[in-house]
This record gives C-alpha cells, sequence and structure tokens, in this order.
C-alpha cells in the first residue's frame, strides 16, 4: 500500500518518510497511515506513522519547529557553557538510557529534516490513567511513577562517559527571578492589571530571597516537567517523555511538579504517602554523609523545600499558561489556571513568613478574592 503524499494535510514528504522507514531505521517498516497527535505546549509537532512489515505497529515521529531550533531551549536555561553542538533532546535521551529510566528508544533522527523517528508509548497519559481508574489502581500508577524519579534522580545526577548538557545547567537565582518575573508580566499584569509600587515592591523583594534560599539548595538533575501529561502508561511501563529543558534543580522540583500537578488533584493524604515513599527510598540510597542525604532525616526541612518548590514551579506554570494563550494562541491550558493557583494559595497560608507575599499578590489574583 502506498500512502497518499501530501504536504497540505500533514505538512510532512510523506514519500522521505517512507524511504527512511525502509532504509534508515533498525528495522524495515511500510507506511500505512499518518495521523498528526496534539502537541504540547512547545512549537514541536507530533504524528503517529502506523506500520506494516515491522517488528512494531507504529512509530512517534517528532518534527522540529526548526532544524536549528536546538540551539534555543523552549524554556529559559541558567549555566550552560559553550556553543551548543547537538540536540539537547537526543543528548539527554543517551544520558538517561544509561540509567534504566524508561525512555523512548531513537530509532532514527534524520537531521537535516529536523524529524526524529521514535518509539510509541502509547496515547494513555498518567493524567488520563489516574481519572479512569479505581483510587487504589490510581495511586499504585503514582507510586511507580515515584520510584521511576527516585531511579532518575540517583541514577542521571552524575557524569557518564559522555557529556550530558542537563548537568551543565541548572536552576540559579537569575533564573528564578525569570521565571517570577514571567508570571508577573503574564499571570499579573496581562491578565489582570499593573501592580502598583507598593505591592510590586514588596513581591519582588519576597521573590528575591525565595530564589536565592531555592538556589542554596542541593541539586540533582531535573527532568523540569515531570507531571502527569509527561508520563505515558504503556502496559507495566511508565514512559517518561519531554526531558530535553532538563536541568540541575532542587531535589523537590520535580516531586513537586508530579504531585502539585496544574492538571491532577491529588488528595492530601495521597500526597503525603507518595512524599514519605520518595523520602525512604532516597534516604535508603544515599550515603549520610551526603549534604543531600541530610534533607531525608529531617521532615520538616524536606516539606518545606517541597512546598517552597511547588510554590515557585506553580506561579511559573500560571504565568506560561497565559503566555500561550497570549502569545502562542493556544488557550488550552487556560483551564488549569484556577487549580494551579489554588495551589499557591494554600503554601503560602502555611508559611507566616510568606504572608506578606500573599498580602500583595491578593489583589491581582481574582481567584484569591
Amino acid at each position: 500500500m502506498t500512502p497518499q503524499t501530501s504536504l497540505s494535510s500533514t505538512g510532512l514528504d510523506l514519500t522521505g518518510v517512507s524511504s527512511t522507514l525502509r532504509k534508515h531505521l533498525p528495522f524495515t517498516a511500510e507506511l500505512e497511515r499518518c495521523v498528526p497527535l496534539a502537541g504540547d505546549a512547545s512549537n514541536r509537532r507530533y504524528y503517529r506513522l502506523h506500520l506494516s512489515m515491522a517488528p512494531v505497529s507504529s512509530v512517534v515521529l517528532m518534527k522540529l519547529a526548526d532544524t536549528e531550533g536546538f540551539k534555543a531551549s523552549e524554556e529559559a536555561v541558567s549555566g550552560a557553557g559553550g556553543d551548543v553542538t547537538e540536540l539537547p533532546f537526543t543528548n539527554i535521551l543517551k544520558h538517561l538510557q544509561k540509567t534504566g529510566v524508561q525512555v523512548p528508544a531513537l530509532y532514527f533522527y534524520d537531521e537535516s529534516c529536523g524529524l526524529l523517528y521514535l518509539e510509541d508509548f502509547g496515547d494513555v497519559t498518567l493524567a488520563q490513567a489516574w481519572q479512569e481508574s479505581a483510587p487504589a489502581i490510581g495511586e499504585d500508577l503514582y507510586c511507580k511513577a515515584v520510584d521511576q524519579l527516585v531511579q532518575l534522580h540517583l541514577q542521571a545526577s552524575h557524569p557518564s562517559s559522555d557529556p550530558c548538557v542537563a548537568l551543565t545547567r541548572s536552576f540559579d537565582v537569575p533564573l528564578y527571578l525569570w521565571e517570577f518575573e514571567h508570571f508577573l508580566e503574564y499571570g499579573i499584569v496581562v491578565r489582570e492589571r499593573p501592580m502598583c509600587v507598593d505591592d510590586q515592591m514588596p513581591v519582588r523583594e519576597e521573590f528575591q530571597k525565595m530564589a536565592e534560599w531555592l538556589a542554596s539548595q542541593p541539586q540533582v538533575f531535573t527532568h523540569r516537567d515531570y507531571h502527569s501529561r509527561n508520563l505515558m502508561v504503556d502496559g507495566e511501563r511508565l514512559g517518561v517523555i519531554d526531558f530535553q529543558d532538563a536541568l540541575m534543580g532542587p531535589v523537590t522540583y520535580d516531586l513537586a511538579s508530579l504531585l502539585r500537578d496544574s492538571y491532577i488533584a491529588l488528595d492530601e493524604g495521597v500526597i503525603d504517602r507518595l512524599i514519605a515513599r520518595y523520602v525512604e527510598a532516597m534516604r535508603q540510597n544515599l550515603p549520610v554523609s551526603q549534604q543531600l542525604a541530610m534533607l531525608f532525616h529531617d521532615p520538616e526541612a524536606f516539606r518545606r523545600l517541597f512546598d517552597f518548590t511547588s510554590i515557585q514551579r506553580n506561579l511559573k506554570a500560571a504565568g506560561r499558561f497565559v503566555y500561550i494563550d497570549r502569545v502562542k494562541g493556544n488557550s488550552n491550558f487556560l483551564a488549569s489556571i484556577p487549580h494551579t493557583l489554588k495551589n499557591v494559595r494554600a503554601n503560602l497560608e502555611k508559611y507566616p513568613q510568606l504572608h506578606r507575599l500573599l498580602t500583595h499578590l491578593t489583589p491581582y489574583i481574582p481567584e484569591w478574592r
């Protein structure tokens, strides 16, 4: 069967794709159908290539927005030194493949066309599986996500034989402040109205203190978007995707992304149990002498760091959702803003030292008034 070549319907040269499937993958395959997939918040586009005469029924085709686009991350980054000579996705993928974390196999990278032929983990995200499962089964899925996160943090945080770009960049004070400013610009000014000086100054002072404190914490390899829409339930496996913006960050950042998700509202009891599961697994595998390990022997300090990274992460996400709507014309994420900001308010109320920030932000956040 010869697939129809149509640049207008798919934006792809299907004749070229068919040729690649026959000649350049680890196996020979014939293209049956090419189906566009719902994209994420990035400029990348995704397709499912349905195959015949192959050991797998499909592969995912990722099309870069620009064949030179790898020179700049979709997200702001800090600390990366030197020229970027390799696509961050492929560089970080190679690093993660050595850790045993379930990342997709890369069958072929057609660099000249900006096309990556990837293992297909299917369509079922952790978010969808959780929503369709009984509570006990849903919690078991989250236990798998936490266990894989432990493996990611323990195994990917150290250099291997091949340099990994994620280990050369980190969450530092300038990056935290950039993300806070991103929230102020889009989550406050664009969404609501400009702040008056009497509110703006104390908010920026509190953001500065939080940025400095977070940047001083021990760091691990941080996926940066480890949440329910980037974890794919593929039978017994939990596939990890969208890791190209990884960097070094606080040990609680990915855990906060997962458990204080913008898309899923987990019961507080479930969150407490999952945090305890993560802490116990990390404590068992880290030498007590390490600075990082000290956090896992101080539950109050760990929870404070978890809550503070949740605040930073959720504020950034709320601003990002408005940015994606106003700048990229994608309004799909706006519905997640109220839940995201509800998480922020709950954490700000929990700590007296954060009440000043709560007081001066509240007039500009309609969900809090």
